[in-house]
């Protein structure tokens, strides 16, 4: 089961705590290091080289990584530290059925190579036996409904549960699309070359899988073309990444009676009772026309195509679960997407599974070793700093009416500020790790476990907006439109993106900015939808939202003509919420800063006036080399833009840029007041 969070804004920002003007009686440094510079480019010109060219420089790529940076650095550390967590439970004996034992065992399972390359594909001939053993289209629902309660994908749909967007106090189930291998309808669909390399490497995979587990070079062949055949036409019937952007174009609520009239091609009483849901009267079908085609592919389809569907999901579920030989296959497709030379260590995918499966067991001794409280109460005076700027600046803006200002403000009031760690932790008792069964049975086991106490916490349940989307060792932060909430997970509050020992120019500039950009989350194309309590509500005047849709279009337009490789542009339809987020975020953080600046005045440091430093603080949280595959990945699939546009994109948009850096008419990055967003 899939859990529906289809609106969260997973910003890849980061925050983190406010400085204060001394420590300890020393004076607080500039935040900059002249060594990241390449001061032989003009500021107007490139300000991202300016800023980071010299970090580019000395920071190229690594075969392990297809991009770099602020965010890989600490995720990194992140991962050393939750390895020597780990490792005092797999070292020593730990009680049976313990929660160390269950995080010992689990990652010796996934360290045990010899093993896994004993046994080879056998964990999975059983389920691969039970899908060929299957006799009618009716029995192929059956099986591949149960098996989805064990984490294998094999169904051509998603079903979720999450906030009812519109009765945001209740969770609702919901129906979407889903079934691609690739993900995106555009690698199926596109005539772009780039595009149909990775088509073409995603048949050269599948092939291969099914060469792996017993099948001979022609009758691969020919289930691999069977399994492109059933995804393409998803992908035809699929909605773009635009669309699903579209809040109410992906909002179809109805009884479960309507469900299984309007919808009948799809065994939905059984689909349901097999994959572990209580019954229940409501439900969303997200996206109407992905799911009628897969009814039409259950119909018209030849059973034996539908079997080589389902073995495929199957075997590439399980291909990092198995020996080498797999996890080499499935790395060298996932390198044709991501431009990733070489494959991560052993020891760093296991301490990923274990960190992802049992998140807030790893998270709360996370917390006890590396989030002091300290960090938690400057974070929360940051945070407000931030929202009085906010509330400033929609004071101030001329194009809102004093109305739709009112309930801004009020929404902005009513943030549900979330920082370092849940107040309440997951009770993993009933998950059990067994170490006589596979690294395979466990982890479907595990699967059917999660998806079971997710049914039972959310279904015909109210939200609990206590409940945390991401555990507390997440180099990230996010926006819930739905529960009104911010939150910033514990392992993104430290350096390089909080720095105690720098002045509040830097601090601003760095955390300052990504902690607007979550706030602006609230207010942009996507969350200006939703009001106060999390229901989707205009709370705009009709001339108000003109004058807001006119402003963002300036941002989609501006955004579209962006090329980030030769000839590739991004999407700026695609793109919006999070550049609206960027330039929202530099705004409210630098009205922050001019606040900080009239009660604690800061002098120039290093060269560089404060004003200067807070936007060659937020250079340095964006530099990043990635690796041409990848930025096609991210402009494909991705909402933000790639790191570089978020500097030499962002920052023309922004008045006080120009003021700061003596910006003027004539530089390459110029551009006109008039021709700027100026949105929050």
């Amino acid at each position: 089961m899939k859990k529906k969070v289809l609106f969260v804004a997973l910003a890849m920002v980061a925050c983190g705590a406010y400085a204060q003007q001394t420590t300890q009686g020393q004076e607080l440094s500039s935040g900059i290091d002249m060594a990241n510079f390449d001061l032989s480019v003009k500021p107007g010109d490139d300000f991202y080289q300016y800023a980071a060219g010299g970090w580019l420089k000395s920071h190229p790529l690594d075969a392990e990584h297809s991009d770099n940076g602020a965010f890989t650095d600490l995720y990194e550390e992140n991962q050393k530290r939750i390895q020597e967590m780990i490792l005092q439970y797999a070292t020593t004996p730990q009680e049976k059925g313990s929660l160390g034992q269950k995080i010992g065992s689990l990652y010796k399972l996934m360290m045990d190579s010899v093993r896994l390359n004993r046994e080879g594909w056998s964990p999975i001939k059983s389920t691969l036996d039970r899908i060929e053993a299957i006799k009618d289209r009716k029995e192929y629902q059956l099986v591949t409904a149960e098996l989805d309660r064990n984490g294998e994908n094999t169904m051509m749909f998603g079903i979720g549960v999450g906030a009812d967007l519109r009765n945001a106090g209740w969770n609702l189930v919901s129906i979407g699309q889903g079934g691609l291998g690739l993900g995106s309808r555009d690698y199926y669909l596109s005539d772009d070359a780039d595009k149909k390399k990775v088509l073409d490497a995603y048949k050269t995979y599948l092939q291969r899988l099914f060469e792996m587990t017993g099948n001979d070079a022609a009758t691969a062949k020919a289930k691999m073309e069977k399994v492109i055949a059933i995804e393409t036409r998803i992908a035809k019937a699929s909605y773009s990444q635009v669309k699903l952007r579209d809040i109410d174009s992906n909002y179809h609520k109805m009884s479960y009676n309507e469900l299984v009239a309007q919808f009948p091609g799809i065994d939905w009483g059984n689909v349901f009772l097999l994959g572990g849901f209580p019954a229940f009267t409501e439900v969303s079908v997200d996206q109407p026309e992905p799911i009628h085609e897969v009814e039409k592919i259950l119909a018209d389809t030849p059973l034996e195509d539908l079997k080589a569907y389902a073995e495929a999901k199957i075997i590439a579920g399980a291909s990092s679960q198995l020996s080498d030989d797999f996890r080499k296959v499935a790395f060298e497709f996932s390198s044709s997407l991501t431009g990733q030379k070489q494959d991560r260590p052993r020891w760093k995918r296991a301490v990923s599974l274990v960190s992802s499966t049992l998140g807030e067991a790893i998270g709360k001794e996370y917390v006890e070793k590396y989030f002091p409280e300290s960090s938690k109460k400057r974070m929360l005076e940051l945070v407000h700093n931030l929202q009085k700027a906010l509330a400033q600046r929609i004071d101030e803006a001329t194009w809102m009416g004093e109305a739709t200002k009112a309930q801004a403000k009020d929404k902005l009031a009513n943030f549900i500020i979330k920082i370092g760690y849940p107040d309440k932790w997951k009770d993993y008792t009933g998950l059990q790790v067994n170490d006589s069964l596979s690294l395979y049975e466990n982890l479907q086991k595990i699967s059917r476990w999660a998806s079971d106490d997710y049914i039972a916490r959310h279904v015909n349940k109210p939200v609990d907006k206590s409940e945390w989307g991401m555990t507390p060792q997440t180099v990230n932060a996010y926006y819930n439109p739905t529960t009104n909430e911010i939150c910033f997970p514990a392992a993104i509050l430290q350096p390089p993106f909080f720095d105690p020992t720098a002045d509040d120019a830097a601090n601003y500039g760095a955390i300052g900015g990504v902690i607007g950009h979550e706030m602006s989350h609230g207010f942009d194309d996507q969350g200006s939808q939703f009001d106060k309590t999390g229901n989707q509500h205009d709370w705009w005047t009709a001339s108000d939202k003109k004058n807001f849709q006119e402003r963002t279009k300036v941002l989609v337009d501006y955004f579209s003509n962006f090329e980030v490789l030769p000839g590739e542009k991004i999407n700026g339809q695609l793109t919006l919420g999070e550049n609206i987020g960027d330039n929202g975020g530099l705004n409210i953080a630098f009205r922050a800063l001019e606040n900080s600046l009239k009660e604690n005045p800061l002098p120039k440091k290093d060269g560089f006036t404060p004003e200067q430093r807070f936007f060659l603080a937020w250079a340095r949280v964006w530099a990043s080399n990635m690796a041409p595959e990848y930025i096609r990945m991210i402009i494909t699939n991705d909402p933000h833009s790639p790191n570089m546009a978020r500097v030499n994109g962002a920052l023309p948009q922004i008045d006080a840029w120009y003021k700061a850096f003596n910006v003027k008419k004539g530089d390459k990055l110029y551009l006109p007041k008039n021709k700027r967003a100026h949105i929050w």
